[in-house]
C-alpha cells in the first residue's frame, strides 16, 4: 500500500517563491492513491473507489434514473456516512447542514441571534463564509429565510445539500466526488456562494465546500509552456477577489479578476470566463489563465495547461464551472501596477425633469462603442426613483486605469459639453489614485446580497448597435422602455478584446469579443404569489423584457455567471459556436454526469423536479422524462421540522 502523503495546510498564506518552477501548494500533496483504496475493505472500497477501479458498479449507476435523497432506501446509510467522515483529513470535515436561520424557528430559535442576522442579511459577508449560505437564496426554494425577510414557516432543509465536506486537501475533494459517484448522491461545489442562478446548491446534495482553500504563491518570472515569461499568481480555490488584489499588491502587480469582493476567483468566476475593471486592457480573467490543478469526475487529481490535459485546458477556460471538476488552484498572468483615475456622479430626473434626464443619459450610452478604446470600464446603474415617474442615474465610477485626472478630463470632455448644451448642472466628483488595488477598494460598493424578490437576465451587446445613429437610438429605446416599466438597467461599459496581441482560443464566449456593453436587468416577483402567478412573472421578463434585448442583438449572448435562469437557447447564448467543442469534452471526461449544474455544458439530460414547480434547486435530480413523485420529497423536503429533517438525514436506510 502506498501511504497518504503527508501534507501542512497554511491557509491564506502567502508564499514567496522567487523560482519559476511550478510547485503544489501544500494541500495539494495530500492526495487519495489507487493503493490506498485497494487496501481497504471491500465495503469502503465501494464507497470510495475511483471510477475505473470497481467496474461492477457500473451497470448499476447507468441505470440509475434520479439521485437519490434522504428519503430514498439507496440514500447512504448513517455508517456509509461515518465511514466518509473517517477516510477525510480531519473529524470535522464532513458537515451536517444547518440553515442559518434556524435560529428563527422551532427548537432552535434564539430571538435575539435571529434580530441579529435579520439586520445583517443582505450583507455578504453574513454568508460566504457559511457551509451552505448561498447568495441568490430563491433558489435554495426560501425554505429557511428569517421570518421578516420571508416567513419560511417553519425551518427545512429544502434545497440546501444535506452534506457539506469542508474540502482541507485533495484527499477531501476526491473522496467527496468518489463517494457520490459511488452512491447516486448529487454533487454540488461551493466556494463563497455567490452565484445568480443556483448552480452552489442542490436537494439531497453533497458540496464540495473549497472556501478554506486560501493559498496563494507569487512567482516573480514564471515561464510557460505557451510561451509566457513575467510574474504570475497561483491561487487556491477559495481565494476571493479581495484577497487576490491585496496580494498582487503587495507584489506591485495586479491581475485580472471581479468587479465585487466577495466573487471567488478560481471557480465559476473565471471558468465563466470572468469580466473585470480591467477588461479593456486585457480582456477576460479566463484569458490569463496559464494552468489549472483539478480532480475529475473519475476522482484524479491532474494539471491542465498548454502542454497538459490542452481540451480540458481549453474548455475551463470559458466553460463554466461545476462542469469539468472541482479546481483546486488556478495559475494567472500579473501584470505591472498602473495608476487610476475614477469618476463617479449621479443624474436626477426631480431635478432635471424627465426629457433632460433622458436626454443626459442617452449621451453617455451613445458612448459606449468609444469609450472602452481607452481603457475604461464604466458601472452604472439606471433606476426608477419610487413613484414611477421619475428616475437616477449613477455612475459607480467611471474607471480609467493608467490615466490621470487631467487625461479623463480629457476623455470626458464632449460628454461634459453635451451636458452643457443640454442645460444639465454637472460636477462630477474625480479621483486619482497611485495604485489599482487602492481606486478598486475606494470605487466599488459591497453589492447588497440574499434578496428572495428579485431576478435578472443580461444582454452582451456588441459595438455595431453603437455604429450608426439608428442603432443607437433603437438600443437606447430598448433600455429605457425597460427602466419605465419599473425595472433598473445596469451597465458595464468595456470591450474584452486583445486588439494588439489578439484574443487567445478558450471556451470563453465569442459575443464577448464583439461586445462593449454588458447590460442586466432586474425584475421583483413577490415570493408570496401563487406559483402560477410566479411563473408568468417569471416568463413575461424572459419572453417579453429580455426579448426585446435579443431582438436587438440578434447572434450575440448572454454573461453565463450573470444571467436569466429561464434563458432559452442557453447553450448559443452562453457559448455560441464553442457549444459543440464544450459539449464533446465533458461527455468524454464525465460519462456519468457526476458534475451537473443548471444550463452548464451537458446539462440537457438531466433537470430538477422542484416540489413548488418553480425553477430553484428544492427538489430530486433526475434523467429528462423521468416520472417523479414529488410527494415522497415533499414529505422530507418542505414544511417538516428542522429536527426531523435532520433524523431523516442521520437515520436514513440502504446500503
Amino acid at each position: 500500500m502506498m501511504p497518504f502523503l503527508s501534507s501542512l495546510i497554511i491557509a491564506g498564506a502567502i508564499l514567496l517563491v522567487p523560482s519559476q518552477s511550478h510547485t503544489l501548494f501544500p494541500f495539494e500533496t495530500k492526495q487519495l492513491t489507487r493503493e490506498h483504496v485497494e487496501s481497504l475493505s471491500e465495503e469502503d472500497q465501494r464507497l470510495f473507489a475511483f471510477d475505473d477501479q470497481l467496474l461492477e458498479l457500473s451497470a448499476a449507476q447507468a441505470a440509475t434514473t434520479c439521485r437519490y435523497g434522504p428519503a430514498d432506501g439507496k440514500w447512504p446509510s448513517s455508517n456509509a456516512w461515518q465511514r466518509l467522515s473517517k477516510q477525510l483529513s480531519a473529524a470535522d470535515t464532513l458537515i451536517t447542514t444547518t440553515p442559518q436561520a434556524s435560529v428563527c424557528y422551532g427548537p432552535s430559535k434564539n430571538d435575539a441571534k435571529c434580530q441579529d442576522l435579520t439586520k445583517n442579511w443582505s450583507n455578504s459577508y453574513t454568508h460566504i463564509d457559511d457551509p451552505t449560505e448561498i447568495l441568490s437564496p430563491v433558489y435554495q426554494g426560501l425554505t429557511c429565510q428569517p421570518p421578516s425577510i420571508y416567513d419560511s414557516v417553519n425551518c427545512t432543509l429544502g434545497g440546501y445539500p444535506s452534506y457539506v465536506i469542508r474540502a482541507a486537501t485533495v484527499l477531501d475533494i476526491q473522496l467527496g466526488i468518489n463517494f457520490a459517484r459511488n452512491d447516486g448522491v448529487r454533487l454540488v461545489v461551493k466556494n463563497t456562494g455567490h452565484d445568480y442562478t443556483g448552480k452552489s446548491t442542490g436537494y439531497g446534495a453533497l458540496s464540495i465546500w473549497t472556501h478554506s482553500l486560501k493559498d496563494i504563491q507569487f512567482f516573480d518570472n514564471y515561464i510557460d509552456g505557451s510561451g509566457y515569461k513575467g510574474p504570475a499568481i497561483k491561487t487556491g480555490a477559495g481565494v476571493q477577489t479581495s484577497e487576490l488584489y491585496k496580494a498582487a499588491n503587495d507584489h506591485g502587480v495586479v491581475v485580472v479578476a471581479g468587479q465585487g469582493q466577495s466573487v471567488g476567483v478560481p471557480g465559476g468566476y473565471i471558468q465563466g470566463g470572468g469580466h473585470s475593471p480591467l477588461s479593456s486592457l486585457y480582456g477576460m480573467a479566463a484569458d490569463h489563465v496559464l494552468g489549472f490543478e483539478l480532480v475529475t469526475p473519475i476522482g484524479e487529481f491532474l494539471t491542465a495547461n498548454s502542454t497538459s490535459n490542452p481540451d480540458l485546458f481549453w474548455a475551463l477556460r470559458g466553460g463554466g464551472g461545476s462542469t469539468f471538476g472541482v479546481v483546486t488552484s488556478v495559475i494567472i498572468k500579473a501584470f505591472k501596477d498602473l495608476p487610476v483615475t475614477a469618476a463617479t456622479w449621479s443624474l436626477d430626473s426631480t431635478k432635471l425633469g424627465t426629457d433632460r434626464f433622458w436626454a443626459a443619459t442617452k449621451a453617455f450610452v451613445d458612448r459606449s462603442g468609444n469609450d472602452p478604446d481607452n481603457g475604461t470600464y464604466s458601472y452604472f446603474k439606471v433606476s426608477p426613483n419610487g413613484n414611477g415617474k421619475d428616475y437616477m442615474f449613477n455612475m459607480q465610477p467611471f474607471f480609467a486605469p493608467g490615466k490621470t485626472a487631467s487625461q479623463t478630463n480629457t476623455l470626458l470632455a464632449t460628454y461634459f459639453s453635451k451636458l452643457t448644451s443640454l442645460n444639465v448642472p454637472f460636477s462630477p466628483k474625480i479621483t486619482e489614485y497611485k495604485n489599482f488595488y487602492s481606486a478598486w477598494q475606494a470605487e466599488f460598493p459591497l453589492e447588497p446580497q440574499s434578496d428572495v424578490q428579485t431576478v435578472l437576465g443580461s444582454r452582451l451587446i456588441p459595438r455595431s448597435n453603437f455604429a450608426s445613429e439608428v442603432g443607437r437610438n433603437i438600443t437606447f429605446n430598448v433600455l429605457r422602455t425597460t427602466v419605465e416599466a419599473g425595472q433598473t438597467v445596469l451597465g458595464f461599459n468595456f470591450a474584452p478584446t486583445l486588439a494588439v496581441a489578439g484574443n487567445p482560443d478558450n471556451a470563453v464566449n465569442p459575443a464577448w469579443r464583439s461586445s462593449v456593453l454588458h447590460a442586466i436587468t432586474t425584475r421583483r416577483v413577490n415570493p408570496k404569489s401563487s406559483t402560477t402567478e410566479i411563473l408568468s412573472a417569471r416568463n413575461s421578463f424572459t419572453n417579453g423584457t429580455m426579448q426585446k434585448w435579443r431582438d436587438i442583438t440578434p447572434g450575440s449572448g448572454s454573461y453565463l455567471n450573470e444571467a436569466d435562469r429561464l434563458e432559452p437557447s442557453w447553450q448559443q447564448s452562453f457559448w455560441g459556436d464553442k457549444y459543440a467543442r464544450l459539449l464533446a469534452i465533458k461527455k468524454e471526461l464525465d460519462r456519468k454526469d457526476v458534475f451537473w449544474a443548471h444550463n452548464a455544458v451537458g446539462s440537457e439530460g438531466w433537470a430538477v423536479s422542484s416540489v413548488d414547480g418553480l425553477p430553484n434547486e428544492n427538489g430530486k435530480l433526475c434523467v429528462v422524462g423521468e416520472m417523479v413523485s414529488t410527494s415522497r420529497v415533499r414529505s422530507s423536503a418542505t414544511r417538516v421540522p428542522l429536527t426531523v429533517r435532520e433524523q431523516a438525514v442521520a437515520e436514513p436506510t440502504g446500503v
